[in-house]
């Protein structure tokens, strides 16, 4: 199967759940309390999947692991996607405003190759760090 991530774009996906909801008539339904709701809980279905397994198994996963991973990973795509619509948000302008507030919060200087401030094993500043 060829990947069709490089040739779909989030309005066509959007429009597919937009599309599903309404043959259902689930709009009634899926207000932003209730689709954030849902989110969540597709998310720690989501997390069942790695749940007592170590980092490495994580990354290794077999074809028929990957597909239960992925199902779940779609309901979650398909929840936010949904709420988006509900919200009228644009989420690539809503995504690019929101990495831009990271790369200040968290800029690589200071935080590459670290998991946040707390991180055991600061990297040695030379000076030029942004505390500096």
């Amino acid at each position: 199967m060829n990947p069709l991530d490089p040739a779909t774009s989030l309005q066509h996906l959007r429009d597919i759940v937009r599309e599903f909801v309404n043959e259902r008539d689930w709009q009634q339904f899926h207000s932003p309390k209730n689709l954030s709701m849902a989110l969540a809980i597709e998310a720690a279905e989501l997390m069942e999947h790695f749940q007592w397994i170590t980092v490495e198994q994580s990354r290794c996963f077999d074809e028929p692991a990957k597909q239960a991973a992925g199902e779940e990973l779609a309901d979650v795509l398909c929840y936010a996607l949904a709420l988006a619509n509900e919200l009228e948000l644009d989420i690539a302008t809503t995504l690019l405003q929101k990495m831009e507030k990271n790369r200040q919060k968290y800029p690589t200087a200071k935080f590459r190759g670290r998991y946040g401030a707390d991180d055991p094993n600061p990297p040695a500043l030379d000076g030029a760090g942004p505390d500096q």
